[in-house]
């Protein structure tokens, strides 16, 4: 409920420009953090671990992320005349920001912030209160339709797809989240400052 009041304020042309976008995400991103630590204190000791293999192995994910990102858009492109101007709004959302800036928000807060709340708090809760099957399916869903606010049928997919991906890899490799972290922050930084699609 607190995830899709955010969203709402961060997304919804209601609320736009009241606040920097950067500035309303960074907020969000701290408190659904927060609310991680706070319901899910353990998370860090059961689930993360930042050796050289889950750092690869989350470069690794969001290196395929963005080919499959790159693909979508063409094959997105060339299906619906939306797709591309819908994109263009996204990315107008980095526009007149310091593109070093962003980078850091991306990489160090707002990437970990939304895995750790996501996977490592929602997707484990609900996996262990139904199944990790059920946990898996419900998260993912409910991670793409916070977006719905943005009323972007581009941001959308693009939250289920994602979300679906690390929601997949966090359903068969649930001590993997130090890897999941590293890929979500990689793959932001990516897809939104470095090389944009």
């Amino acid at each position: 409920m607190i995830a899709a009041f955010l969203w709402f304020f961060m997304f919804s042309p209601w609320t736009n420009g009241i606040f920097n976008f950067w500035t309303a995400m960074s907020f969000s991103a701290i408190v659904l953090m927060n609310m991680a630590f706070a319901l899910r204190p353990q998370w860090w000791v059961e689930d993360v671990k930042f050796d050289w293999k889950n750092i690869a192995g989350g470069v690794a994910l969001a290196v395929v992320l963005w080919g499959v990102f790159w693909v979508g858009d063409k094959a997105s492109a060339w299906l619906f005349d939306f797709a591309r101007p819908q994109v263009e709004l996204i990315y107008g959302m980095k526009t007149g920001e310091n593109p070093w800036l962003l980078s850091v928000l991306l990489l160090i807060l707002i990437g970990p912030a939304e895995e750790i709340f996501w996977r490592g708090y929602v997707q484990n809760a609900l996996s262990k209160r139904w199944n990790p099957n059920a946990g898996f399916i419900v998260t993912t869903l409910v991670y793409a339709l916070v977006h719905i606010w943005s009323f972007n049928f581009m941001l959308v997919m693009a939250a289920l797809v994602v979300g679906g991906i690390w929601g997949l890899a966090y359903r068969l490799y649930p001590h993997k989240l130090g890897a999941l972290i590293v890929s979500h922050a990689v793959w932001d930084v990516a897809v939104f400052v470095v090389f944009p699609i």
